[in-house]
């Protein structure tokens, strides 16, 4: 018995030798690939001066040296920073990455789980909820539910967010989805095999959005997510206070019956938590702030496309802005009416924004807008800074504001020791076009970038399901009425206008769900009264259909079709009968001065476009509203003309390219820029 303990005995000892030894070298293998030395780089730390030649030092996941003359330790694996520069890492400020999309089924099921846990009965079947029991506290309906954290959804495997770290974002406050109360954020680094091991801070914020609930269920207008959205501030108002009344003398009293989604409200009415109100539109910013006011929340903006048109109320409000820049995506059908003025001004003005708002001292960061792709978001601060806003600007915008903004400066946004280690590496100043992005740190720790996988998710069209120009037949019970929709998708939010019958406006609480679902509200003009119209239908391929409602009014019906994409066109061959660059016969020579209609948007404006030609080759100059210019690469085929020229658009160099045919002396052609495209018209007298 005495050799068998002592046998046991040495066992033990053995085996905690081994397990020390053990832990001794794994402890020196991690502080060995632990410690890193960038030497000889270019260093942007944003809290200091920019360090020409230096050297950050990373031990333990943390910053533990910045400066000209530091040195490396001799633990550290060094890298050679020669021809590279170091910046903080970049942050998204607002962002779905890492939160999968819900499923109707996957919603049902919460909806029927938290129906439960509220004591609406264990069989009850979840079903909309009706308007006369919207103020009923009933959390059971997705959208509603504020206690909803986004650190609970986050997938670390979400290919997304490795698209998202090769543009060169390490960190960002991610969110639920969609809903009115859509959720709790939270602040994450973009690495991790974990949610747990990604969160920097949860929770950050409260998320609200107007856009109303899909279905038939309540809140199913703007008017009603107004008043779901006080009813709810109130009634958690009269809870924290029927709570504050119970704490203090229990005695006598019922207890009051607790509501977790009217609790979670609790921190936002005691200005604990901030809340993020997703709107772009001046309108819509100005109701946001009005309901701000009214309840004392600590608001943020998000979104803030038309922020810079109320500046004068967001002085003490951050705004987070949407970097994902309004464009055409997708080739304009020769059949389809060409945008309206306003959407062009909005191209134009999008990047400007951000230099109004720093203008304005208004304190800003951005955030990429449900951007398709990823690499968009540097390259589109490069175009803010195209637009007048400042570079170091720029770059705060991208670090330490965001940090300020979002509450963990005092653990990202600046290279300081003491601070997490995320770093951006670029090969080239970061709003260089030919830049790209060398390595990134997070956490102390080198990502391996890949290349982003473009996304296929939204269609065919490349803009998404719903984008394009509509033409759309509206009922509402006196005869069909024509108008012109034209939608850009952005994820599942939309922008857009409609141009026609009933009168020009803009969209407002617009999405499309993956699976063709439309919601939008727009103010219609019917019998010379405006009203606001609710928009609820399916897409189908080409096709929109679905129900009108109108305050007052019974619900009318829409239908309505896009034009096909237009395929690339393939060039074409010259017959082998015939000589290339063989000009056109004479009673085709363009040369002369030609009087042109141009279309933008419900009106038209005069031009005149004199040419030369000379052969295949033309030249001349182009005279317009937007001034006189000369044409480029001008040439003329058996397929029609073409040249290039350039335009000032509210203080905005745009390129154009002309295209178009002639016969006799009329033409007809498109004109098409990154802002948009439209038509024209242009005769010439039969003689000259």
């Amino acid at each position: 018995m005495r050799n068998r303990r002592l046998r046991i005995i040495c066992a033990l000892v053995a085996c905690c030798a081994l397990v020390t030894h053990f832990q001794t070298a794994t402890r020196a293998q991690r502080n060995a690939i632990e410690t890193y030395a960038i030497t000889n780089a270019r260093i942007f730390p944003v809290s200091g001066p920019f360090i020409e030649r230096g050297t950050v030092v990373i031990r333990n996941g943390l910053i533990a040296a910045v400066g000209a003359q530091v040195v490396a330790p001799a633990d550290a694996r060094v890298i050679d920073g020669t021809g590279l520069t170091v910046y903080p890492g970049l942050i998204d400020a607002n962002t779905t990455l890492g939160i999968p999309q819900p499923s109707p089924s996957t919603l049902a099921t919460v909806a029927a789980a938290v129906g439960r846990g509220g004591g609406f009965g264990a069989n009850a079947a979840p079903s909309p909820i009706p308007a006369s029991a919207a103020f009923t506290p009933n959390m059971a309906q997705p959208g509603l539910r504020p206690e909803v954290l986004a650190v609970d959804l986050i997938q670390p495997t979400d290919a997304q967010i490795e698209a998202a770290r090769s543009a060169g974002i390490t960190s960002a406050l991610v969110t639920p989805r969609e809903g009115i109360f859509i959720g709790q954020s939270a602040f994450i680094n973009l690495a991790g095999e974990t949610s747990q091991q990604m969160i920097v801070r949860s929770p950050v914020a409260l998320h609200i959005g107007f856009t109303p609930l899909r279905g038939t269920g309540y809140p199913g207008s703007l008017m009603g997510v107004f008043s779901t959205l006080r009813q709810m501030l109130l009634d958690a108002q009269h809870l924290r206070e029927a709570n504050q009344i119970y704490a203090r003398n229990p005695r006598g009293l019922r207890r009051p019956e607790q509501d977790r989604s009217l609790v979670a409200l609790f921190p936002v009415l005691a200005r604990e938590m901030p809340v993020v109100m997703n709107v772009s539109t001046e309108r819509e910013i100005r109701r946001a702030l009005d309901l701000a006011e009214e309840f004392n929340l600590r608001v943020i903006i998000s979104g803030g496309a038309e922020s810079w048109k109320v500046t004068d109320r967001l002085k003490d409000v951050p705004v987070l802005l949407s970097l994902n820049f309004p464009r055409r995506t997708a080739a304009q059908s020769a059949e389809a009416d060409p945008d309206p003025l306003r959407v062009l001004r909005e191209r134009v003005d999008a990047p400007k924004t951000a230099g109004r708002l720093a203008a304005a001292h208004v304190r800003f960061a951005f955030q990429s807008g449900a951007m398709t792709s990823p690499a968009d978001y540097i390259a589109n601060a490069a175009k803010a800074i195209e637009n007048g806003l400042a570079r170091d600007e720029a770059l705060r915008a991208l670090t330490i504001n965001a940090a300020e903004i979002l509450g963990i400066s005092d653990r990202l946004g600046t290279i300081e020791p003491g601070k997490i280690a995320n770093l951006t590496i670029t090969r080239g100043d970061l709003f260089d076009r030919n830049t790209r992005i060398a390595q990134v740190f997070i956490d102390g720790q080198p990502v391996e970038l890949r290349p982003a996988t473009p996304s296929t998710s939204s269609g065919a069209r490349g803009g998404g399901l719903a984008t394009g120009t509509w033409t759309v037949n509206v009922n509402l019970g006196e005869g069909d009425q024509s108008i012109t929709v034209v939608l850009q998708q952005e994820g599942e939010n939309l922008r857009g206008s409609i141009q026609g019958a009933l009168g020009p406006a803009q969209i407002a609480n617009a999405s499309v769900s993956t699976s063709g679902e439309l919601h939008f509200t727009v103010p219609i003009t019917v019998a010379g009264q405006t009203t606001e119209a609710t928009f609820t239908g399916t897409i189908t391929g080409n096709e929109m259909r679905g129900t009108v409602q109108t305050v007052g009014h019974a619900p009318g019906t829409f239908s309505g079709t896009r034009p096909a994409a237009t395929p690339a066109a393939t060039p074409s061959r010259t017959p082998s009968s015939t000589q290339p660059n063989t000009p056109p016969s004479s009673s085709n020579n363009l040369s002369g001065t030609w009087t042109l209609t141009l279309a933008l948007g419900p009106r038209t404006v005069p031009g005149t476009l004199k040419l030369t030609q000379q052969g295949s080759t033309l030249s001349g100059t182009l005279q317009s509203p937007f001034g006189t210019t000369e044409l480029s690469n001008g040439s003329i085929g058996a397929d029609g003309f073409r040249f290039t020229t350039s335009a000032d658009v509210s203080g905005r160099t745009v390129e154009m390219t002309i295209t178009g045919s002639a016969s006799n002396n009329e033409m007809s052609g498109t004109i098409t820029s990154e802002i948009g495209s439209t038509t024209f018209t242009g005769t010439k007298p039969e003689r000259q």
